[in-house]
């Protein structure tokens, strides 16, 4: 949860018996509702959102990271990737990789940035970066806005219950996967 030391907020998140602390300039200040300008609809981050499309690159066929969004959650019960509320001071890569972190322990240095994709909605955008991995770089249990992940064949994404904004983007993430992998 929230704390602060020596006069700097810091947010400290519990994997197992690891601790991983974030420091932010100022607070963690992206939290809170959007009401879409485009889709008429609310979004979550006020100056937006970015999720980590993780591509495994070890394996024979590449697979991607999918997590099963907790029922609670927005668009719970179905499958996306790990993302959250950009900060006023965060770039999206920056934000992608602190939500893995959070939601899945992703470790963080393992992940090799490859292009980043906008999916823009006039006052809000959603940023997924995609990102190359070798190995499962799952490190810890992640937190409780997952109930489950799952390392899936890019060819069989489209055959899981997605949350709405990744089944939209889907098919122009797809093509720009495939390019990163050249």
């Amino acid at each position: 949860g929230p704390n602060r030391r020596n006069g700097v907020d810091a947010l400290t998140f519990t994997f197992g018996s690891r601790a991983w602390q974030h420091r932010s300039v100022g607070v963690r200040d992206g939290d809170g509702w959007v009401f879409c300008q485009r889709c008429n609809s609310r979004h979550w981050g006020i100056y937006g959102a970015a999720g980590l499309l993780m591509v495994r690159t070890d394996l024979p066929e590449p697979h991607v990271l999918l997590q099963l969004r907790a029922v609670w959650t927005h668009g719970g019960g179905t499958w996306s990737i790990p993302g959250g509320a950009l900060d006023s001071h965060e770039v999206p890569a920056d934000a992608a990789v602190r939500e893995a972190c959070e939601a899945v322990g992703v470790d963080v240095n393992a992940v090799e940035v490859k292009d980043v994709f906008l999916d823009d909605h006039l006052n809000w955008g959603y940023y997924t970066v995609i990102a190359h991995v070798r190995g499962d770089v799952l490190v810890d249990e992640g937190n409780y806005e997952s109930d489950a992940v799952a390392w899936v064949p890019i060819p069989e994404v489209e055959s899981y219950p997605l949350h709405a904004g990744l089944a939209n983007s889907w098919p122009d993430l797809r093509t720009r996967v495939t390019a990163t992998l050249g």
